[in-house]
């Protein structure tokens, strides 16, 4: 069973307990305030374990699969099968911490400000599968076709600015974060994909 699908399958039974169960939910969710007054600091792994809906989390799942699957794969044959998977999972677990750590710096005296996913994560996986595949075609809101790098870009651009402007009860700060944290972690994990993805995104192919 690949490391992908056990994320899924752990990840829906916690978020599925949790959806039934208040009291789970805050103890779990990342909450930066709690975080910074009471040392919680699991917050900081936990709250990408537990989601705000069914269709959050289905949404959650559904780009990690997607995405992991292949990006999981991947490191098995750039990485050897023992390496390639704890590289992968470092990958996934280091992105939920450090797109959470970005947000509690922001959010540590916001008694107001809380959040949940595995979006972060999730945004990680999906550009370690851009720097793979940077002309693959992606659908953006699952329907409009439009090339990886190109749809990359546009989502870091826009992560970026909600995180700054939007009011819609979204973490984007913690999406752009992770975002960035699956980039440099493939490139720091793999040197010579800077090289290989940089003469990929200049060899435009012919759709």
């Amino acid at each position: 069973m690949s490391i992908t699908l056990i994320i899924v399958i752990l990840t829906g039974l916690v978020s599925y307990q949790a959806l039934n169960d208040r009291n789970m939910i805050e103890k779990l969710k990342h909450y930066p305030y709690a975080t910074a007054r009471n040392g919680e600091y699991h917050r900081l792994l936990t709250g990408g374990f537990v989601h705000g809906s069914m269709t959050h989390l289905l949404i959650n799942m559904f780009v990690l699969y997607s995405f992991g699957e292949y990006v999981e794969g991947a490191f098995l044959v750039d990485f050897g099968e023992m390496q390639g998977r704890l590289l992968y999972l470092l990958l996934y677990i280091g992105a939920i911490i450090v797109a959470n750590a970005g947000t509690f710096l922001r959010q540590k005296d916001n008694p107001g400000f809380a959040s949940v996913g595995a979006s972060g994560a999730t945004s990680a996986v999906m550009l370690v599968f851009v720097i793979y595949n940077p002309w693959a075609m992606l659908g953006i809101f699952f329907v409009i076709p439009c090339p990886a790098i190109i749809a990359a870009v546009l989502y870091l651009i826009y992560s970026s600015w909600a995180s700054k402007n939007s009011n819609d009860m979204i973490d984007h700060a913690a999406h752009f974060y992770g975002a960035v944290f699956g980039i440099l972690f493939i490139f720091i994990s793999k040197p010579s994909m800077v090289n290989i993805f940089l003469d990929s995104v200049t060899h435009i192919p012919y759709f």
